[in-house]
């Protein structure tokens, strides 16, 4: 007999008809008439070729072939049941192995500090963490959900916004001693001061400067020897005192609030830049899904 949906709904009806005992009573439990019960069981004796049941007005009754097809399939029955149940608990129970696309600043700086307490909420899931400067192939290399900044270009993939991220414009002490503070963005563009620019991927270009107060916004074209595209190097040379340059405050509270770095326009404090999470659907997300996801949300409280 070929193992079709077919099948797979007759002995499912057979089944029904085995344990409640009687046609009518399986029709109620499948939600299906009377007649639906008969077809399904006729259909399924056909692709057999043996007679299931010896019926009566007032019994239903295995036959020999039947009990024997029963004792069976019962065991497989059984086994398909479990594997249905071990994967709806995927649903609801944190398990498993989960495949992550980071971004190289996120996962360095904001998520690898964080990690242990969630790993050790969740003992059951095996999380593996691959951090690459692009989206790529998401879907054919194998990831449950990436992680990245910026606003999601179109796509087959499903993209939520997970939060807000600050950018702020930063030097060190040491820097300002050498070169005097800025009093206003303005003042970045005159060429008293060394600007690190930091590289779009999408366009090519290095960023812009932007600066929001409120509902104004100023865009300034600064220039800079230095042109960069890893954050890890970013934060290494303003570290060391090089030069001025836009970063998220997100990864460098304690930087700010030991005074290794000074924010230098924090009047001008509203820019923000976006970081999304991309699942390759939105049905059916798994809890592992779900939880990883709340974990980084949770992150900016």
């Amino acid at each position: 007999m070929r193992f079709d949906e077919r099948a797979l709904n007759g002995i499912g009806t057979f089944s029904a008809i085995v344990r409640s005992g009687s046609f009518a009573r399986a029709g109620e439990i499948l939600d299906m008439s009377q007649s639906g019960v008969s077809r399904a069981v006729a259909r399924l004796e056909g692709r057999l070729g043996i007679r299931l049941f010896d019926r009566t007005t007032r019994s239903v009754t295995l036959t020999d072939e039947g009990r024997r097809f029963h004792e069976q399939i019962v065991p497989l029955l059984a086994g398909l049941e479990e594997a249905a149940a071990a994967a709806a608990e995927g649903t609801v129970k944190v398990r498993g192995r989960l495949r992550v696309n980071l971004d190289p600043f996120f996962s360095r700086h904001v998520l690898s500090p964080r990690l242990g307490g969630f790993l050790r909420e969740h003992p059951e899931l095996q999380l593996e963490l691959l951090t690459r400067d692009d989206l790529g192939d998401m879907v054919g290399d194998g990831f449950d959900v990436a992680i990245r900044f910026g606003v999601p270009k179109a796509s087959s993939l499903v993209g939520r916004k997970l939060m807000d991220c600050r950018v702020v414009t930063v030097a060190t002490p040491g820097y300002l001693k050498r070169h005097g503070r800025p009093l206003k963005p303005q003042d970045l563009m005159g060429g008293e001061h060394v600007c690190i620019q930091f590289r779009d991927s999408q366009t090519g270009r290095p960023f812009p400067w932007e600066f929001i107060r409120s509902k104004r916004r100023l865009v300034l074209e600064t220039q800079g020897q230095l042109i960069l595209n890893d954050a890890g190097t970013l934060h290494g040379t303003v570290l060391a005192g090089y030069g001025i340059a836009q970063m998220f405050d997100m990864g460098i509270e304690s930087l700010l609030a030991e005074g290794r770095l000074i924010d230098l326009f924090p009047d001008w404090g509203d820019e923000t830049f976006p970081l999304y999470a991309y699942t390759p659907s939105r049905a059916h997300v798994p809890a592992k899904t779900r939880a990883f996801l709340e974990f980084i949300q949770a992150l900016q409280t």
